[in-house]
């Protein structure tokens, strides 16, 4: 294993699709940084830089599903990114998952084989929590 190509996972353990990620680069033989976002939070700079990384905006990077983000409206079209960015921080859950940030980038890797463009190798098969061969 090597660590001379480093991996970043911002990774929640309660989701399958964060989980075959990190599992996904474990298999390729890398040693990711793994942050359990939901327990340390974000900064809006923090997050203002990832999304810029990946060009995403906060909207495109909102998960809506078990979240509070209807309740909070921001599912409003006039809901604004510092808007968005500031609920973010307040409720880290509204962060979809997993962003992975290496030396090819950033990107939100849903699904979870999107992980395979951000690594310099992949492993050669790769089974999924559900059974799907990748």
């Amino acid at each position: 294993m090597s660590d001379a190509f480093p991996v970043t996972i911002f990774h929640n353990p309660a989701c399958g699709t964060s989980r075959n990620v990190v599992a996904m680069v474990e298999a390729a033989g890398y040693r990711p940084e793994v942050v359990y976002y939901m327990e340390a939070g974000w900064t809006p700079d923090q997050l203002g830089a990832l999304f810029a990384d990946a060009g995403m905006t906060p909207r495109e990077a909102l998960r809506e599903k078990g979240t509070p983000a209807a309740e909070l409206g921001l599912l409003e079209p006039g809901a604004s990114d510092a808007s968005l960015l500031a609920a973010m921080v307040e409720h880290p859950a509204l962060v979809n998952r997993p962003l992975v940030r290496t030396p090819k980038g950033v990107a939100m890797c849903r699904p979870s084989e999107k992980v395979f463009d951000l690594l310099e190798r992949t492993p050669e098969r790769f089974v999924k929590e559900d059974g799907q061969v990748v």
